[in-house]
């Protein structure tokens, strides 16, 4: 039976009708009722939820929290920002992340770093190795370019537009968004300085894990790269689980792999003496 929607008590019996229901691209709430990943008790279970093309999310991640991305479709790409949940005008420095760690690309092992010089994450697993800090986000005028329109509630809606409506819900904005890292999709610099896009589809399945090396306000979109080519809007699923987890003990390896890196976990655990 189809339920009208024309008047109140409609409404209401049509969003009754539609408890339980499920689609591909959505959260899982509790997340505690997601099957685990292996290892992982479902009762640590911190965040399950599935990005469609043009999706964003944004949670809010304990210290010691992981997070793994899958680009489930094998052509999703993972524009990410990071704040510190605690002053969120700390957030992901990209150019100090390349810097310090005296290396422009991102895999296992590498720390994203803040303007404050704190590590705000580690990568601690990475299958795509994959990844772009250098070309940012697609804006509006950019997706226009390429599919005739970019507004955020059309067709094409871009990674820049979809920031925005995640970044709202904790109370920021416009001038929040910061240079983002996108995962899956890997950008390399030529020898005579251009920029080229590895844009795939690539093996489905693909997965990056962070651990968060202090309290977190992880941003995500799922839009085109802002290099990427082709003249559809071309985006497969990303799926984002996050658990519990124990914060970097000191002898951890990724901890002690540079002096750099070091004094930015030192750099954290002397706030957290305060």
């Amino acid at each position: 039976m189809t339920l009208s929607t024309a008047d109140p008590y409609g409404a209401q019996a049509h969003a009754r009708a539609m408890a339980g229901t499920r689609v591909e691209a959505m959260p899982t709430v509790p997340a505690t009722a997601a099957p685990p990943p292996p290892g992982v008790a479902a009762r640590d279970l911190l965040w399950v939820e599935t990005l469609a093309a043009g999706g964003y999310a944004a949670k809010r991640l304990n210290r010691g929290a992981r997070m793994r991305m899958t680009d489930v479709g094998g052509d999703a790409c993972a524009a990410m920002l990071i704040f510190s949940a605690e002053r969120p005008v700390e957030r992901l420095n990209v150019a100090d992340t390349l810097k310090v760690q005296w290396n422009a690309y991102l895999g296992q092992g590498r720390l994203l770093l803040s303007d404050m010089g704190k590590v705000l994450a580690s990568v601690v697993e990475d299958t795509a190795q994959t990844h772009d800090a250098f070309c940012g986000a697609s804006n509006e005028a950019s997706n226009a370019r390429r599919y005739g329109d970019g507004f955020n509630w059309g067709d094409h809606p871009n990674a820049r537009d979809r920031f925005m409506l995640a970044l709202a819900k904790f109370g920021l904005g416009r001038k929040d968004i910061h240079p983002c890292i996108n995962w899956f999709k890997g950008v390399k610099v030529g020898e005579d300085g251009a920029t080229h896009l590895e844009v795939g589809p690539f093996t489905p399945g693909r997965q990056v894990t962070l651990r968060a090396e202090m309290d977190l306000i992880v941003v995500l979109t799922n839009c085109p790269h802002v290099l990427d080519p082709r003249p559809a809007y071309s985006a497969t699923p990303l799926q984002v689980t996050a658990w519990r987890g124990a914060p970097t003990p000191a002898d951890d390896p990724i901890r002690l792999a540079t002096p750099e890196g070091l004094r930015a976990f030192l750099n954290v655990e002397d706030d957290l003496q305060r």
